[in-house]
């Protein structure tokens, strides 16, 4: 269950980062450095999410299955 919601979490956070980052590039200036550092956590959040996934799959938390599996 844990680690379903880890994954869960960090989606939602890439959703957020994405979306406020589509924001500040909408609403900001042109000089502001907001929307750069929104898309950098998003980065990072992803690479934290598969980061997490392998380490769970290669630790047995999770299992992959095929569709029909």
């Amino acid at each position: 269950m844990l680690p379903k919601l880890i994954v869960t979490v960090l989606l939602v956070a890439i959703v957020i980062s994405l979306f406020s980052a589509l924001f500040f590039m909408l609403k900001d200036n042109s000089k502001s450095k907001r929307t750069v550092r929104a898309l950098t956590m998003r980065v990072g959040l992803q690479v934290a999410l598969i980061a997490f996934l392998l380490i769970a799959t290669m630790m047995g938390w999770i299992r992959p299955h095929g569709i029909g599996g």
